[in-house]
């Protein structure tokens, strides 16, 4: 199949552009079974670090794309080549066809309230419920099961890609992104700590809002609602929530589809993350 590959980019990454143009050149002239393209692409070439790889594939995994992350930024798990060096390299790769599709599992969440959908959003890291000025009182449910009454800051849902991003900040543990499931991790309960859980993908999770802080130290710059806690996806979509808003989270129906070219490519960046001797 003749791949159309469109290159991403934030325009704050300064040296972003002067790689999308030596790549352009470089497809241009080596691999005539790429065509460079703006419109309905099938391959998006990331150029940035986790979060701007995490943005394409919100924009353009509704296409079933394959993203190629090239990192220039700081972390790089989600990248297919963490260094510059290899970016040339893994370019002739992909047209080659030499790479193996890792199709990573994302979480969704709708939120409810007075029994009405109100808001939907797609995660490939995690979502997130978060008090903003104080504490929050949430009550977490497994298929219908009260499992923890959170009092703190809040609880994320992460899958195995988040593993190593929020989740790992807030100690949760470290998941191979070949296993299908959800992380349920509590942010600062005031309460003695409960531990991290793993849980299989098909448990549908409840989180409800029983009790907000209202202070109002907070407003959404557009309406000038105030606000006192949120849901966050990715930390790139915020939805203000109120007291008595349900949300119910599950697998989502896409997939995320990534290209990788070295064997155990993840095992080999937790090594260079951590150091692991």
């Amino acid at each position: 199949m003749k791949k159309r590959l469109v290159i991403f980019y934030r325009k704050d990454n300064h040296r972003a552009p002067k790689w999308a143009a030596l790549l352009r050149a470089h497809i241009a002239k080596h691999h005539k079974n790429i065509t460079l393209t703006e419109e309905k692409p099938n391959v998006v070439v990331v150029l940035g670090g986790d979060g701007t790889i995490l943005e394409a594939s919100r924009i353009y995994g509704k296409q079933g794309v394959v993203v190629v992350g090239l990192n220039l930024g700081h972390v790089g798990f989600l990248a297919s080549a963490r260094r510059p060096r290899e970016f040339i390299k893994t370019i002739d790769a992909f047209a080659a066809g030499k790479y193996t599709l890792s199709k990573r599992m994302m979480v969704g969440a709708v939120v409810y309230r007075k029994n009405n959908p109100v808001y939907h959003t797609d995660s490939l890291n995690e979502i997130a419920v978060q008090g903003l000025s104080g504490a929050i009182k949430l009550t977490v449910s497994i298929d219908g099961h009260p499992l923890q009454y959170i009092h703190g800051n809040g609880v994320m849902v992460a899958t195995p890609t988040g593993s190593t991003a929020y989740n790992l900040s807030a100690h949760g543990p470290i998941v191979t992104p070949d296993i299908k499931c959800f992380i349920l991790t509590e942010l600062l309960d005031h309460h003695i700590p409960t531990p991290s859980m793993v849980l299989k993908r098909t448990k549908r999770i409840q989180i409800s809002v029983t009790e907000i802080r209202a202070k109002g130290l907070l407003s959404i710059t557009a309406t000038g609602e105030p606000v006192d806690a949120v849901l966050t996806s990715d930390d790139l979509n915020i939805f203000p929530l109120h007291e008595g808003d349900r949300i119910e989270i599950d697998r989502s129906k896409r997939l995320i589809k990534f290209a990788e070219f070295t064997p155990d490519y993840f095992y080999k960046s937790l090594q260079e993350k951590f150091a692991f001797r």
